[in-house]
């Protein structure tokens, strides 16, 4: 079995900033290329809390927790109540739907089911709302971190 990495097959854009970024020593210098006199690029530290501090990353956190935040408070609650509830009512929960399904197992099955349906509304918010901005903030950082970006 022949093995080959991305740079034999052209698959990668040489000036992708996530290409090898971790074997690039984020910011340091690399003398492999014999340049003398490279120019460092900025520090890690200065870039992130340049790109922490823009308003495109202020919005990617502000959209993020105007989505977490409160699906979170709802689901502790629903969770929280069927808890409460199945210790507070057993006569309530134990009470049959159909069969021998009762009111305890459908709850409990509506909370598998949230939790799939809450899986899938974060990623579709993410998609939707943040990936974008946040991909183009990981693009900026990438070419603030090789000196590019300012």
């Amino acid at each position: 079995m022949d093995m080959h990495n991305a740079r034999d097959t052209g698959a990668a854009r040489l000036e992708d900033p996530w290409y090898d970024a971790l074997a690039s020593g984020w910011g340091e210098a690399d003398d492999t290329d014999g340049e003398p006199g490279r120019v460092r690029p900025p520090a890690a530290q200065a870039v992130y809390t340049e790109v922490h501090g823009s308003a495109a990353f202020q919005e990617v956190r502000r959209r993020y927790r105007r989505f977490v935040f409160p699906v979170t408070a709802v689901f502790l609650i629903w969770y929280l109540a069927y808890v409460v509830a199945a210790t507070a009512a057993p006569q309530l929960m134990a009470r049959p739907l159909v069969g021998t399904l009762n009111v305890a197992m459908v709850a409990g099955l509506a909370q598998f089911a949230t939790t799939f349906l809450l899986t899938w509304a974060y990623a579709r918010h993410a998609r939707l709302r943040r990936d974008r901005v946040a991909l183009e903030l990981r693009w900026v950082t990438q070419e603030m971190m090789r000196g590019q970006g300012r």
